[in-house]
């Protein structure tokens, strides 16, 4: 049984001894902790505890699954699907504090980093090597909290996700042993694979304390553009058509004539149009990158692109992209007083056009203001569902993303490209994968997680022992 309410306080005094002025019960520091960035209710641990080590969060685990007490992962609080919502209280752990960049292999192209480091700070830190690490899900989030959601962003189409850019793992298990897995290799044949098994497992099955890392080398050129077409069907297919031809394109992010609106007002670009538009870059050798150009221009203005510009200017890229990274705060500013709430629906890139254009007509039907963004690229968008106050309007709204998600089903897609599940989509994980798999999932987190520890009540509802 899970301890009663007291009696978690007193196992949180508990611990504070074996970690001395770490842990906190600062009626702030929970409510911080008691949600990322989606819209679900609030629900705040008893404490949280910051760890520095790995030996740190072994010592934290085995100390919680002795007394049955709850532990939700904690890195940069910006997941969208109630990952971090602590149901059960327990302990929230925070380890934004891990954010040691360990080691740096430039002849392999890669290295290894503690789970509180950020995509931003390892730039930082690679740049003078003349190396980056590609995944860039927009926000201020953690690697360690990208390994646990799956995480993607707008780099996906050319580099790939978390998943294709993670060489091995450091994961503490829920009784607090430590397991290594992967290693500094590209490719093994050895043993079942464990580090993508944690990989998008939000904190369920382990805690990530340390990743092996893909880099990149930083392409000699890159341009950047924005294409503004007279039809979203014109836009989607550009994109279908850019991939079915194999360019190499870096990032191709769409959107739509309402998102274009609130990025116009709140990002100030004036110079361009509320009406579908594409977000381009490529990059490469110089003369690739002018082919690059030269096909993808040709296949736009086919689709009825115009006003069609590209710059390899650093300043120029860096504010395209700020833009691109600012659509949830656009949607926001755009109607004061709602709530956003973002969907995340994938299908194959040949199902894109019918996605989008009935997300659309479904978004129509809806009366929700829901302007519409992708990595179109690899088939991924998102809705941002502007609600305004009112249960009938959240109502709409949850019936407007079953909707959506019932249709990229129906078209061989997901309900989730990178946000993960938590608690918004567990209801889904039954209409797209088969009961085996689902009682599969059941068995590994009840082997690697027998008292239902860690982040319980996320992914599917799990039933305490």
């Amino acid at each position: 049984m899970r301890p009663s309410a007291p009696d978690r306080i007193r196992l949180v005094a508990e611990l504070d001894t074996f970690f001395p002025g770490r842990v906190s019960r600062s009626p702030s520091l929970l409510e911080q902790h008691s949600h990322g960035e989606g819209y679900h209710a609030a629900h705040a641990p008893d404490a949280v505890l910051y760890v520095e080590s790995t030996q740190e969060v072994s010592q934290a685990l085995a100390f919680c699954n002795a007394h049955n007490l709850p532990v939700v992962a904690f890195g940069g609080g910006t997941s969208l699907e109630g990952q971090l919502n602590a149901v059960e209280g327990g302990v929230s752990l925070d380890l934004s504090r891990m954010t040691a960049i360990i080691a740096v292999h430039e002849n392999d192209l890669d290295c290894r980093v503690q789970a509180g480091v950020t995509r931003q700070a390892l730039n930082l830190h690679l740049r003078d090597l003349g190396l980056f690490f590609p995944v860039d899900p927009g926000g201020e989030a953690t690697i360690g909290g990208m390994c646990a959601t799956r995480a993607s962003g707008t780099g996906a189409v050319r580099y790939g996700t978390i998943r294709e850019n993670v060489l091995g793992l450091t994961i503490v298990l829920a009784d607090g042993r430590i397991m290594q897995t992967g290693g500094r290799v590209r490719k093994s044949a050895t043993g079942y694979d464990l580090t993508h098994l944690m990989i998008g497992s939000e904190g369920t099955l382990g805690i990530v304390t340390e990743i092996q890392l893909r880099l990149q080398g930083i392409p000699e050129t890159t341009a950047a553009a924005i294409c503004q077409f007279e039809t979203l069907a014109g836009c989607v297919e550009t994109a279908v058509q850019v991939m079915q031809m194999g360019l190499p394109v870096a990032r191709m992010e769409l959107l739509d004539d309402v998102q274009m609106q609130a990025c116009i007002d709140y990002s100030k670009l004036d110079s361009y149009r509320p009406v579908p538009t594409m977000f381009f870059e490529v990059s490469g050798g110089p003369q690739a990158v002018a082919e690059q150009i030269g096909t993808i221009e040709a296949l736009s203005m086919d689709n009825g692109g115009a006003s069609f510009a590209w710059s390899t200017r650093d300043d120029e890229r860096a504010a395209l992209w700020k833009a691109r990274h600012a659509v949830y705060w656009a949607c926001l500013a755009f109607r004061p007083g709602h709530v956003g709430i973002s969907t995340d629906a994938i299908v194959p890139i040949s199902a894109l056009t019918e996605m989008i254009l009935g997300a659309k007509s479904d978004i129509k039907a809806s009366g929700i203001t829901a302007p519409i963004v992708g990595h179109i690229g690899d088939g991924n968008f998102h809705t941002v569902m502007l609600v305004p106050p009112g249960e009938d309007a959240l109502a709409r709204a949850h019936d407007l993303d079953a909707r959506l998600i019932a249709r990229a089903l129906s078209l061989g897609g997901s309900a989730s490209g990178e946000h993960g599940v938590g608690l918004a989509k567990r209801d889904y994980l039954p209409q797209e994968h088969d009961p085996v798999s689902i009682d599969v999932m059941r068995s590994i987190k009840a082997t690697l997680d027998p008292k239902n520890i860690l982040n319980p009540g996320k992914i599917f509802p799990a039933a305490r022992p």
